[in-house]
Parts: structure tokens; C-alpha cells; sequence
């Protein structure tokens, strides 16, 4: 409980720090004046349609990806388990990528996310088709793989297909992932797929608690493991398939921030569920802040960030653990 009070109490204050920190140099009590009695001028805007939204989005995203990281984590019983691995992630980058190669990108702000979730979806069913209503971990984790594979393969086809330089280069850029530039638009498309799905995974502590004891324990234990892999499936797909649609890939949130906190909730993954979502807000928000401050003129990406910190600190895991086990 200290945790959570601990992560939550860490989540609000650097949501106020992303809605008044910026290359701007702005006043904070002035910023936050601004946003929440507003009197129609520049600073309202700037602070209700560009820093709001994308405060929003960097804890609602960071929160889905540590989710889904722990939940996937935990249904696996490996720590080094990705919500990326069954797919959504690969196959909703190619639906932005097709959106983006073809110009339906440019007709509405509502054509690049939309052709993401669809992407998410169809990438989904496939996992579902492949793995089968009764397949085990290994079946969903290599049909996962495959469709990974298969997406990342089309994603490079239409890049090096592409006709537009111009086009290629978004295409690039958006895969970096990103919050810049977007609005409030972008938070209604995510937010319910996002609650949808967190809801679904936090649904399933018991059973995930369950499942340390082994397959045959938990169903002894009156756990539907059917069920409940597919709960973790479309719960998966729904908060990786939303956050990727509207913030592009951004990786090592869901992989690391579980890791890190395992150990201060007893390994048990029932526990490990909330804080990893508040742990995951945590660090996008963080991560977030940084890249304003951090070569603000170059625009440096978010997954470019998350992956640089994230990598060594996962490698820095390993090996800690390694030697604890020596």
C-alpha cells in the first residue's frame, strides 16, 4: 500500500510538472492559473490544447504499456515477457505506415489513429486464429512472433517501396513515437479502448496468482485459463493497440517498470498489476519531461528516450539478477 501511495503521489506531481515545465520558460503558478480559470488568450491555449493533452496521454500511456507488461509477465511467468510479443504493437505501426504511405493520413486528424486500431485489430484476430481457443503460452507466444514478424516485414516493404521521400521520412519519424503535437482528439480515441482494457487486466490478479503455482494448481483452483488468456489477449490488444495509434511505438515501458518493481510487492502478480500501471505513468511522464528539456530545437522522440534508458537499465537488471542467483 506504501507503494502505491508512494507511485500515485509520484504520478500527480509530475503531471503538474508536465503541465507547466517547457522550453517556454513559463511562470508555473501563471501556467496553472491559465489552465484551470483561463481568459481566452494565448497562454489558455497553449496550456488547454497542447501541454494538457499530452500530460494526459503520457500517463495514460505509460500506465496501459507498464500494465500490460505485468500482466503479459505474469500469464507467462517470464520476466522478460513484452506486451509487444503477440503482435498488436507491429501490426498497428503497419496500419499508421499504410495511412501514412497512401495520404489517408492527410484527409482527417481521425485517419492515422483509426487505420492504427484497425491494423491492432486485424493483428489480434490473427493471434486468436493462430493460437486457437485452447492453445497454450507457447502457441500464443510464436503465433505472436509470427505475426510480429510479419507485420515488421510489410512495415519495411512499404518503406522501401515508397515513391514519396517525404512520406518515408514521416513514416520514420512517427515509429520513433512520440506526444508532440497532439491533442485532445488524440486522448477521446485512446481513452476508452484504454479503460476498456485496463479494466480486463486488472480483472485477472487472482488468476495470475493463481498460475505461480503452475497450470494444473490454478485449475484446481477453479481458474478458466482459457478465459483468462483471452482476456489478456483483447486487454492487451485494446490499451497497446490505442497507445500505439496515437503515440507511434514507443518500447521498454512495459519490459522494464515490472522488473523493477517485482521485488517490492512479493513477486506476486495480482499486487504487481496496479503498481506497474502507476510505475509505467511514472516514467513516460518523466521521460516526457525530458525531451522538452533535452535538445528541445532537435525534437527529440519519446521511444528514442525511453529505449535509451531503458536498454542499460534492463541489461543492469539482468545482470543484478544473474548474480544474485550465482
Amino acid at each position: 500500500m506504501t507503494l502505491t501511495r508512494l507511485l500515485a503521489a509520484l504520478v500527480g506531481l509530475l503531471f503538474v510538472a508536465a503541465l507547466v515545465i517547457g522550453p517556454a520558460g513559463m511562470d508555473p503558478v501563471v501556467s496553472l492559473r491559465a489552465l484551470l480559470v483561463g481568459d481566452g488568450g494565448p497562454l489558455t491555449l497553449v496550456m488547454r490544447e497542447i501541454r494538457l493533452p499530452r500530460a494526459l496521454l503520457a500517463a495514460m500511456i505509460g500506465a496501459a504499456l507498464g500494465l500490460a507488461g505485468a500482466a503479459m509477465q505474469g500469464f507467462l511467468r517470464n520476466p522478460l515477457a513484452d506486451p509487444g510479443l503477440i503482435g498488436v504493437s507491429g501490426s498497428a505501426a503497419l496500419g499508421a505506415v499504410i495511412a501514412l504511405q497512401t495520404g489517408l493520413a492527410t484527409m482527417t486528424a481521425f485517419a492515422l489513429p483509426v487505420s492504427a486500431l484497425a491494423g491492432a485489430l486485424i493483428g489480434v484476430l490473427l493471434v486468436l486464429l493462430l493460437a486457437g481457443p485452447r492453445g497454450g503460452s507457447l502457441t500464443l507466444i510464436l503465433a505472436g512472433i509470427a505475426i510480429s514478424a510479419l507485420a515488421g516485414a510489410l512495415t519495411s516493404l512499404v518503406l522501401n517501396l515508397s515513391p514519396n521521400p517525404f512520406a518515408a521520412n514521416e513514416i520514420v519519424f512517427w515509429m520513433m513515437g512520440s506526444l508532440a503535437d497532439r491533442s485532445m482528439t488524440h486522448v477521446w480515441i485512446a481513452l476508452p479502448l484504454i479503460v476498456l482494457g485496463s479494466v480486463m487486466l486488472l480483472s485477472l490478479g487472482r488468476g495470475l496468482d493463481a498460475l505461480t503455482l503452475g497450470e494444473d494448481a490454478a485449475q484446481a483452483m477453479g481458474i478458466n485459463l482459457p478465459r483468462l488468456q483471452l482476456t489478456l489477449i483483447l486487454g492487451t490488444a485494446a490499451v497497446v493497440g490505442a497507445s500505439t495509434a496515437v503515440a507511434g511505438a514507443i518500447g521498454f515501458i512495459g519490459l522494464v517498470v515490472p522488473h523493477v518493481l517485482r521485488g517490492f510487492v512479493g513477486a506476486r502478480p495480482g499486487r504487481l498489476l496496479p503498481a506497474s500501471a502507476l510505475g509505467g505513468a511514472v516514467m513516460l511522464l518523466a521521460a516526457d519531461i525530458a525531451v522538452r528539456m533535452i535538445l528541445p530545437e532537435r525534437d527529440l522522440k519519446l521511444g528514442v528516450l525511453t529505449a535509451l534508458v531503458g536498454a542499460p537499465l534492463f541489461l543492469h537488471l539482468i545482470y543484478r539478477t544473474r548474480r544474485a542467483i550465482a
